[in-house]
C-alpha cells in the first residue's frame, strides 16, 4: 500500500473520474508516501496548515492502472525521512478501484499528525 495525503472535498470533486490532483497536471505525477511513519513526516513538513480533517487513501499499487516508480526525494527527504526512503510517484490519475481505503489524519494538541485511523471502507469511497 502506498498513501497519497487528500482533502475528502478534493477526492470527492468528480465521483465518477479518476482521481486527478493538481500536482498531476503541475508535476507530471501523484505524489505519495511509501508508508505511515513517511506519510505523517510528510504532513507535518508541508501541511500542517492544511484544512482540517485531512485524509490519506490507502493506494494498492497492484491495482493501479498508471506506472508508479519509487523515487528519491527531490531536492530532500521531510524533516525525520531518511535520505534513502524512496517515494512513490503515480504517473497518471489514480483509478478509485485502486483505493484499498481512507483514513483521517490525528493530530496532537501542539498541531502535528501523530497517526492514523481509518474512516470508511471501500463502499464509502466511491
Amino acid at each position: 500500500m502506498i498513501h497519497h495525503v487528500v482533502s475528502l472535498e478534493a477526492w470527492n470533486a468528480e465521483p465518477g473520474q479518476p482521481y486527478a490532483p493538481a500536482s498531476l497536471a503541475a508535476d507530471g505525477f501523484v505524489h505519495c508516501s511509501p508508508d505511515e511513519a513517511t506519510t505523517l513526516a510528510v504532513v507535518n513538513a508541508f501541511y500542517r496548515n492544511a484544512p482540517r480533517p485531512l485524509h490519506t487513501l490507502l493506494i494498492d499499487e497492484a491495482r493501479l492502472g498508471a506506472r508508479v516508480e519509487f523515487e528519491a526525494a527531490d531536492p530532500a527527504p521531510p524533516p525525520g525521512v531518511s535520505d534513502d526512503v524512496l517515494f512513490p510517484h503515480v504517473f497518471g490519475p489514480v483509478n478509485r478501484d485502486a483505493v484499498e481505503r481512507i483514513q483521517e489524519v490525528e493530530w496532537d494538541e501542539e498541531g502535528r499528525a501523530t497517526g492514523l485511523r481509518d474512516v470508511e471502507g471501500p463502499a464509502g469511497l466511491r
